[in-house]
């Protein structure tokens, strides 16, 4: 089961900026505490001819970066290559945005790691969660990261139960995964590679990758 789980099975690490940070990873949501420190040490280590810090420990890269004027950001924050920071953005710190990364109109992000070509375009909130290779929210899909009751998350796979030992845990989203309109991710949910989740969803646990989610949730595999 363990072994089902290793980081290595959703994200392609040669697809973000931030692979030294799982290094030391078994599961995937081990990096999550450790963004803060790392995105301040990754940042400091950047060429200056390739970025510039903005602001304290925000870190823009110099090759077209598009950031709106009404977006609003906080450290530690790294933006890399042909990102788009749209309208009424608002990151909070405690980030790294991929290559080619779209953040869009009133998208809120907290505590990720968004790794290449990911977009999340429309009114999504993101918190303490990892994006893999392309994967993409529709409008209004959301991660929500502390259960109503503020316990210690733990990760439901098959029969099983993982500890996490982490009170704020969103969402971990394989590479090419997409997930549907107004759907929402429950605290400690995993999305498989290439899976799919259907609009107004309510995801909970581990779906497996090349799987499509229905809002019935019935699961089903791929052809």
């Amino acid at each position: 089961m363990s072994e089902k789980l290793n980081y290595s099975n959703f994200l392609d690490l040669s697809q973000s900026i931030s692979k030294e940070i799982f290094k030391n990873c078994k599961f995937p949501w081990e990096a999550i505490p450790l963004i803060k420190d790392f995105v301040i040490n990754l940042g400091k280590s950047l060429p200056k001819d390739s970025f510039e810090e903005i602001k304290e420990n925000v870190w823009i890269s110099k090759n077209n970066v598009k950031i709106y004027t009404s977006a609003h950001i906080d450290g530690p924050t790294i933006i890399d290559d042909n990102a788009e920071i749209r309208h009424c953005a608002f990151i909070r710190g405690n980030v790294i945005i991929g290559k080619n990364c779209v953040v869009g109109n009133s998208t809120e992000l907290k505590n990720v790691i968004l790794f290449n070509n990911v977009q999340v375009p429309h009114f999504n909130y993101v918190g303490d969660s990892i994006l893999g290779y392309k994967s993409h929210l529709g409008p209004g899909a959301i991660t929500s990261n502390v259960k109503s009751d503020r316990s210690l998350i733990t990760v439901k796979c098959e029969k099983n139960k993982i500890e996490t030992n982490l009170k704020k845990f969103g969402a971990i989203i394989g590479d090419y995964a997409e997930i549907g309109c107004n759907a929402v991710l429950n605290p400690g949910t995993i999305i498989g590679k290439n899976s799919s989740v259907y609009p107004t969803t309510m995801v909970r646990g581990v779906i497996e990758e090349n799987s499509i989610l229905k809002n019935t949730g019935e699961k089903v595999t791929k052809i």
